[in-house]
């Protein structure tokens, strides 16, 4: 047996948007159906002036795969001072039935792949279907990658965006509109994009002030993206109390999402949280009831969803015959 190598610019040729929002659903149906083993996973926080680093594992029981990632960001000063981007991915592959290594990805793009195909998988299940004015608070890599996905399964008519740095936002406006041909105007404040907004999306990293519950609209679908650990924040907790309230995860957004916060606050009880995506998708519990409801998705982000990604990676590189294999086992 050997072990399968692939690097950037391979994984970046097997496989699309649509297939990775394919891979996202199956994901969190396993995920609700008890077909997933995940432990937490663990961040470690560097020193000041660096970032931080998480490891994600998780064993999906039917596939028979079991993946271990490890993903870094935040490190600013990396291309200057040490010749590498300040964003890794790398993601290890094991055949569950022996525990073998079967292949070392680049996981770089996954990571981005699969969040941006979460926000669009919620926008499927919970949005309004006339929806077609997107906010996008923040507007760095994963802004642009949940556009994209969105971009997929619905027509975007225009986009208001927000960051708190006028030339990235225009920056995003250049690339988006080169991209997709999408209309979009960058908001004097946030409170200004979020009021024109059927879909908001939120990717600050969770740092800086907050999304005020009173700019947001009845029949807003919410796709909260940048609060995966404690200490971060994007939204305020009054939004959550009229609110249809869905999470990727129950046990994680609970102790590390969004959903966290008013929890924290006595603000809703965790009976108050309507259920998993992975419900939703699979019929156990409604999506949108209403054109009125305001549906908020907490997205923390979750081993399962880079577990399926990759592994549909690897099946397209070895129907494709894409990659480097090497002996990396002795007897």
């Amino acid at each position: 047996m050997e072990t399968l190598l692939l690097k950037k610019n391979e994984v970046a040729r097997l496989i699309g948007m649509t297939e990775v929002i394919g891979a996202v659903e199956e994901a969190y149906k396993a995920f609700s159906s008890d077909q997933v083993e995940q432990p937490d996973y663990i961040g470690i926080h560097l020193p000041s002036l660096r970032g931080e680093i998480d490891f994600k594992l998780g064993y999906d029981k039917v596939a028979e795969i079991i993946s271990m990632k490890a993903h870094s960001g935040g490190f600013t000063n990396n291309p200057a001072e040490h010749g590498v981007p300040n964003s890794m991915g790398t993601i290890l592959l094991f055949d569950a039935r022996s525990c073998a290594l079967i292949c070392i990805m680049d996981g770089s793009l996954i990571t981005g792949l699969r969040t941006g195909a979460a926000g669009a998988v919620s926008v499927k299940a919970l949005a309004r279907k006339n929806a077609r004015t997107i906010a996008s608070i923040g507007t760095g890599n994963q802004a642009r990658m949940q556009i994209r996905a969105i971009n997929e399964i619905m027509k975007i008519e225009e986009i208001h965006a927000w960051d708190s740095t006028y030339e990235t936002s225009s920056k995003y406006k250049a690339d988006i509109e080169r991209e997709f041909g999408i209309p979009v105007t960058v908001a004097s404040s946030k409170k200004e994009a979020v009021e024109r907004a059927d879909i908001l999306i939120t990717t600050t990293r969770g740092k800086g002030s907050l999304v005020e519950a009173e700019w947001v609209k009845p029949g807003t679908h919410i796709v909260a993206i940048g609060t995966d650990q404690r200490g971060k924040q994007e939204l305020d907790p009054e939004l959550f109390r009229n609110a249809k309230i869905i999470v990727d995860s129950l046990s994680q957004c609970t102790q590390k999402g969004e959903t966290w916060h008013p929890l924290n606050k006595d603000i809703i009880a965790k009976d108050d949280i309507h259920g998993e995506i992975g419900e939703v998708l699979l019929g156990r519990k409604p999506g949108r009831e209403s054109d009125d409801e305001i549906t908020i998705f907490d997205s923390t982000g979750m081993a399962i969803q880079d577990n399926t990604t990759a592994t549909k990676i690897y099946r397209n590189a070895i129907a494709n015959n894409v990659g480097t294999f090497f002996p990396f086992f002795e007897e």
